[in-house]
């Protein structure tokens, strides 16, 4: 099992935008401080290479990125002011899960400490989400040699910039279960969407899910997997609407993890959203997915 991290201070936020990032730091220390993470196992990123990125954005809006030639309305639709420190980041948590990815092919489980960024589309920032790092990561499969790329989004909003970005392209099988009435309010079709309705807690979460992975791993038979594991379906989180205990978002990465190792496929996750009010709930259900992660790969 291989780690990606890449301290987020190393090219600072604003003040306003650094408590939903702090997450990243505290998941990092409890890894390390429980040995979840081998010392060996860890990745440090440096920045994405160009082509990489242009496999999955537009070269207008990259050109727009790096110049830092956004309008005020392309600023609030992404969520941050535009800096240089910014775009820097962004291109290190790119890296991050492209090589998650590439460790993924090779039958292994890799997990970058952030990312997950499924709001980004192809010619936009949306939502927090700059550059999508899934798209990003499946074409870079594809580019390596590879012919079907699951990409599984279980964060609670529809990732509708990876929709956006893949389109039907047929060698990339996009699966989206988020909640129904949440964020986004355009949601692009993946190639399997489930939206679930407001308070749909554990045992129905569950039983869709299983049902859905079922039905992708028989019909589509992929050869990798990227998950985007967001843990704001909680109950607990400000912004999810459904009612999953912590325990049943572990199992729900159980479910995704093992349906990986059974059909004898490597899978890099993602972490994508976490929203509770308690910051140490969030790390504790990110923490768990490594905890699954090693547990099914050993």
């Amino acid at each position: 099992m291989h780690t990606a991290y890449h301290s987020i201070y190393k090219h600072p936020l604003p003040e306003n935008h650094r408590f939903p990032m702090a997450k990243y730091e505290l998941l990092a220390g409890q890894l390390k401080m429980e040995g979840i993470v081998e010392d060996e196992r860890w990745i440090q990123p440096g920045s994405i290479e160009h082509d990489s990125i242009r496999r999955a954005h537009s070269k207008s809006y990259l050109e727009t990125l790096e110049n830092g030639t956004w309008s005020k309305q392309e600023e609030r639709r992404s969520g941050f002011p535009w800096s240089p420190e910014l775009i820097a980041r962004e291109k290190t948590i790119m890296e991050g899960t492209r090589l998650c990815g590439r460790r993924a092919a090779q039958g292994d489980v890799a997990l970058n400490i952030a990312g997950g960024t499924h709001h980004a589309c192809k010619a936009h920032a949306e939502g927090f989400c700059l550059l999508n790092d899934l798209a990003i990561s499946a074409y870079d499969l594809l580019s390596a040699g590879l012919e079907r790329i699951l990409i599984v989004d279980l964060d609670v909003h529809h990732g509708n910039g990876t929709a956006d970005i893949v389109g039907t392209d047929p060698r990339i099988f996009t699966f989206s279960m988020h909640g129904a009435k949440n964020y986004p309010q355009t949601k692009p079709p993946s190639t399997l969407d489930i939206a679930l309705p407001d308070g749909t807690g554990d045992a129905e979460y569950l039983r869709l899910l299983e049902g859905a992975l079922d039905s992708i791993f028989t019909s589509f038979d992929p050869q990798v997997a990227l998950y985007q594991c967001g843990v704001d379906v909680l109950a607990s989180d400000k912004l999810g609407r459904l009612s999953m205990s912590i325990n049943g978002c572990a199992q729900r990465d159980r479910l995704v993890l093992s349906a990986c190792k059974q059909s004898d496929i490597g899978v890099a996750c993602a972490m994508g959203g976490g929203y509770s009010q308690d910051i140490s709930t969030i790390v504790k259900a990110h923490a768990n997915t490594f905890r699954i992660a090693r547990d099914v790969w050993t």
